[in-house]
């Protein structure tokens, strides 16, 4: 699960506070070094393989600082 702001209006996630430890062994699922097989359907790794869940601890009634920063800009494409 992580921690983070959900802004309202345009619907993005920013993560807060997470922390990472990276054991760095190939054979560890929750490695960067894991080397995960093509094709692997096994339930364990579907499971622990697949995205964290997001749990908006704060919510903003704006649009997300990316967002802001690209009608500053100009640049289209943001909700």
């Amino acid at each position: 699960v992580i921690d983070g702001r959900y802004y309202t209006q345009c619907g993005h996630f920013t993560a807060m506070a997470s922390n990472l430890k990276d054991c760095r062994r190939p054979n560890c699922l929750f490695s960067s070094q894991h080397i995960h097989p093509v094709g692997c359907r096994s339930p364990g790794c579907i499971r622990v393989m697949s995205p964290p869940a997001k749990n908006p601890i704060r919510e903003s009634p704006t649009r997300c600082p990316d967002c802001m920063q690209r009608d500053r800009n100009g640049i289209l494409g943001c909700h």
